[in-house]
C-alpha cells in the first residue's frame, strides 16, 4: 500500500466514526422508548463501539517511523556470548 491509500482509509474511518455513533446512540434510544431493552442496560455498546472504530483506526493509520537518535548498532557478539552467564570467564 502506498501512502495515499493509508491516508484515505484513515480519512474514510474518522469520518464514519461520527455518525455510526449517533445511529447506534439513536437506536438505543428507541429502544428504551419502545421498551425493548433499557438504555441502562444498553450503554456499554457505545463504548465498545468507540473502542472497535478506534482500534480499526489504529489498525489503517501509516506506521510511524522510528524516533531519530534512539537507533543504536546492533552489539558484536563474541564467543563468550554464547555461554550462560554464571560460565563466562570475564
Amino acid at each position: 500500500m502506498n501512502g495515499t491509500s493509508y491516508n484515505t482509509s484513515y480519512n474514510l474511518v474518522q469520518a464514519i466514526r461520527g455518525p455510526i455513533m449517533l445511529i447506534l446512540l439513536g437506536t438505543l434510544v428507541a429502544m428504551d422508548y419502545f421498551g425493548v431493552y433499557g438504555f441502562s442496560r444498553t450503554w456499554p455498546i457505545l463504548i465498545i463501539a468507540f473502542g472497535l472504530l478506534k482500534l480499526l483506526e489504529k489498525m489503517v493509520a501509516e506506521p510511524m517511523p522510528p524516533p531519530a537518535g534512539l537507533h543504536r548498532p546492533p552489539r558484536r557478539r563474541g564467543a563468550g556470548d554464547l555461554l550462560p552467564a554464571h560460565i563466562r570467564w570475564r
